[in-house]
């Protein structure tokens, strides 16, 4: 098993101009999804496989599905599944919510990227989660977690965001500064 706790270090996975979830974001990600050993989780918009990678260390006897519509995201998890040691994560390639349809019904769902369908994507995501399961949506936009409140409170399931401000520091001579990154909304909701 690779030595790192949750919050692997985001230089040890392989990456291209796939998009990938940040270490300090991921631990957020992991701590509101609440899984457990048999758990299986979906990971929808997988990009690089960094959520699927950490979900699938702690979920080490259950299943996670990486799905994305990018094939070179496809092959990045795959990449970074064997760079971890993780052999409990399969690959679905396919746009949500088309190919949520039929796969098995989840305890966790990350929702990492969405496209323009996120309100179907979540409709399916709610029907088909175990109950009681959790869902989890991360987000660079206002809009997207507008969206996911507006779907929730109609569905009377409880939900709640953080707003993650992250600054990282970089040498600046002989000081140190920090360096701003984009602020993240992580939404959770329990679905019972």
């Amino acid at each position: 098993m690779w030595e790192y706790g949750v919050g692997i270090p985001d230089e040890l996975f392989i990456r291209t101009d796939v998009p990938m979830t940040k270490q300090e974001v991921r631990a957020v990600i992991i701590s509101k999804l609440r899984l457990k050993k048999s758990h299986t989780v979906w990971d929808i918009g997988a990009g690089t496989g960094s959520v699927s990678i950490e979900t699938a260390r702690v979920c080490s006897q259950g299943e996670v599905y990486s799905i994305d519509s990018n094939e070179e995201a496809l092959r990045l998890v795959k990449e970074n599944a064997k760079v971890f040691g993780v052999s409990n994560i399969k690959t679905l390639h396919g746009q949500a919510p088309l190919v949520l349809k039929d796969l098995p019904k989840p305890d966790r769902i990350f929702i990492g990227g969405s496209g323009e369908e996120l309100a179907d994507i979540l409709k399916v995501c709610v029907d088909k989660i175990e109950s009681p399961g959790v869902i989890v949506l991360s987000s660079i936009t206002l809009d997207s977690i507008y969206l996911s409140q507006q779907f929730f409170k109609e569905q009377r399931i409880p939900w709640e965001v953080v707003c993650i401000n992250i600054a990282r520091s970089k040498q600046a001579g002989a000081k140190t500064m920090m360096i701003a990154q984009n602020p993240i909304y992580v939404l959770s909701a329990e679905v019972k």
